[in-house]
C-alpha cells in the first residue's frame, strides 16, 4: 500500500482553501486530513492531527502565516512547511524558516507538481536498491519490451500517449507519465516538464530562453527540450556538482 502524506490546508479564504484541496485532489499520495482557517487554528489542528505537511497561507487573522512557522518550528512532530500565498514578497523570509516551498496564487500546475515532488523526496523511503538493476517492461503492438533505463534518452506524454525515445528506438504506449517517473525513480530521470521525463546522462547544454525557462539539449538529439521555469532550479541541483 503507498504511503499518504497527511497534509493541513490553512487559509482564512473558504474559496482558496476548496480550490488547492481539489488541485492536489490530482496527486494520489497527498490526504487532506484537515482545514484551518486562521493562524491559530492552523497550530491547534496541526497540534491534533500531526500532518506531515502544512499548505500555510501568509496573510491570516490572529497570527500572519510566518507566525504561525515559527511556532510549527517548535512542536515535537515539525511538519513541513509549504506557503501558498499571493504575495511574493515574503518568500526569503518563508526560506529563512526553512519552508520546503513558496507556491504563489493563481497556483500554476507545473509548481505545485513540483512543490509534491519535494515533499515527496523528503517524506517518502526511498525505493529499494534492487529496483535499479530491473528493466523497463512496456507492451506495444502487442508484444513486452524490456528497455535498459540507460537506453532511453526522454519520454513524452501526448494525446494519452507517452512516447518513449531510445537510442535506436522509439516506443509508444498508453501509459501516464507520472507511471514511468514513477518506475524510473531509482534511475537518473527528472521531470523538465509536465510532459518531458529526461534521462540526465545525456544532458549536454542547459540554455536561458525567456520568461526564466530554458531550453536543453541530450547527447544524439537534434531538437530542443523546454524546461519549465519552476523546474529549473532543482534540476541544476541534480546536474551539477
Amino acid at each position: 500500500m503507498t504511503q499518504k502524506i497527511r497534509t493541513l490546508i490553512a487559509d482564512d479564504e473558504r474559496y482558496a482553501r476548496e480550490e488547492l484541496k481539489h488541485l492536489l485532489s490530482q496527486f494520489p499520495v497527498i490526504n487532506v486530513i484537515g482545514e484551518a482557517d486562521s493562524g491559530s487554528d492552523a497550530i491547534m489542528k496541526s497540534l491534533k492531527l500531526q500532518p506531515d505537511v502544512v499548505f500555510l497561507d501568509v496573510e491570516m487573522p490572529e497570527l500572519n502565516g510566518m507566525d504561525v512557522a515559527k511556532s510549527l518550528c517548535e512542536l515535537k512532530k515539525v511538519p513541513l512547511i509549504i506557503f501558498a500565498t499571493a504575495y511574493p514578497q515574503f518568500a526569503a523570509e518563508a526560506f529563512r524558516l526553512e519552508a520546503v516551498d513558496y507556491i504563489l496564487k493563481p497556483y500554476d500546475d507545473d509548481q505545485l507538481q513540483q512543490a509534491v515532488k519535494r515533499i515527496e523526496r523528503k517524506i517518502l523511503p526511498t525505493p529499494k536498491e534492487e529496483h535499479a538493476f530491473g528493466k523497463l517492461a512496456i507492451e506495444a503492438e502487442g508484444e513486452i519490451h524490456y528497455l535498459f533505463p540507460d537506453e532511453i534518452l526522454y519520454i513524452y506524454h501526448e494525446n494519452k500517449y507517452s512516447t518513449i525515445i531510445t537510442k535506436k528506438e522509439t516506443f509508444q504506449v498508453k501509459l501516464p507519465l507520472k507511471d514511468l517517473e514513477s518506475r524510473l525513480a531509482p534511475h537518473s530521470f527528472f521531470r523538465i516538464h509536465k510532459s518531458y521525463l529526461v534521462n540526465l546522462q545525456y544532458v549536454t547544454r542547459l540554455t536561458p530562453w525567456f520568461n526564466g525557462a530554458f531550453q536543453l539539449e541530450l547527447d544524439g538529439i537534434d531538437e530542443k527540450l523546454s524546461v519549465s521555469r519552476n523546474y529549473v532550479k532543482d534540476l541544476r541541483k541534480r546536474l551539477e556538482l
